[in-house]
């Protein structure tokens, strides 16, 4: 299984398209938008060369994994001889089951079609398939050439076959890959974005500031990064999707979004992607410190 098409060029997209390049796969990445595409090659290309500026990488391996990757406009021409597909476009579960029922026509009937999807049921993408079986979710982190954890989740009918398939290529990614069961959220997100809310209500209620919060966080809890820095990296408006799924799928009033949360993605404020989130992110050098912080 050594071609690969990867549906999406944005910050997923084109991580997983990376690391798959890297480790020596054929990666076909498809978008619709050309611009989008070269943003993705661009960004693979800054990634590698930081990687080499490390010394993790050599100059003759940046250009094997460049070489191994090409770029479609569609969907048909992208998919023809893959194996494997891996979808990551926006987290919109109407956008998902619209590819999903093209990549279905398109793909040859034994390919695996994978989601990257973080929330959404895997049932529902793979009832809209004429393969349910061969459909599974494949739950990379960001940033995926750096993140060792890959959740691997079953859909009611994802054959056993698929999913040794899925953990072992997800291995020889140099990855970590844990099944899990197909609720909304799965695991990372069940117990990460309920976080996140959390800390948008504490400070929605007045109790501390952005900087307050995330520093009891990072220094008390040993985080990382601090939730609220957390979700402008994430995206805003990716937090709120996920949030909206997990509270439609369990019905649980712990799961509804912070009316700051809600207010602040239809003001356009969704974090490093946008400018502005819970920081200020309008100097270009500001994004970069935060994404490099995992790069």
């Amino acid at each position: 299984m050594k071609n690969i098409a990867v549906i999406g060029a944005g910050t997923m997209g084109n991580g997983i398209a990376h690391t798959f390049a890297q480790t020596g796969f054929k990666v076909q990445l498809i978008d619709i938008s050309q611009q989008a595409l070269n943003k993705g090659i661009a960004t693979i290309t800054k990634n590698l060369d930081r990687m080499i500026a490390k010394e993790k990488i050599t100059e003759a391996d940046k250009e094997a994994t460049l070489g191994n990757i090409s770029t479609f406009t569609s969907i048909k021409e992208g998919v023809e001889y893959a194996k494997l597909v891996i979808e990551a476009a926006t987290e919109n579960i109407d956008l998902k089951l619209n590819i999903f029922k093209e990549l279905s026509e398109f793909c040859p009937e034994d390919t695996i079609l994978a989601t990257n999807t973080s929330s959404i049921s895997i049932t529902q993408i793979a009832a809209v398939t004429n393969r349910p079986e061969l459909v599974i979710g494949m739950h990379f982190m960001n940033p995926v050439p750096i993140m060792k954890l890959v959740e691997i989740i079953r859909g009611y009918n994802t054959s056993d076959e698929v999913t040794n398939t899925i953990m072992d290529i997800s291995k020889k990614l140099g990855k970590t890959p844990v099944e899990v069961n197909d609720y909304p959220g799965f695991v990372a997100n069940r117990i990460l974005m309920p976080m996140i809310n959390e800390s948008i209500e504490t400070l929605y209620n007045g109790v501390a500031g952005v900087t307050e919060i995330d520093t009891v966080m990072k220094l008390g809890m040993a985080h990382p990064m601090g939730p609220l820095q957390l979700a402008d990296f994430i995206g805003l408006d990716v937090c709120l999707s996920i949030l909206n799924v997990m509270y439609d799928g369990f019905k649980n009033p712990k799961y509804a979004p912070c009316p700051l949360l809600v207010n602040m993605v239809m003001a356009g404020k969704l974090g490093v992607k946008s400018g502005e989130g819970f920081y200020d992110y309008s100097e270009s050098r500001k994004a970069e410190k935060v994404a490099k912080q995992f790069l």
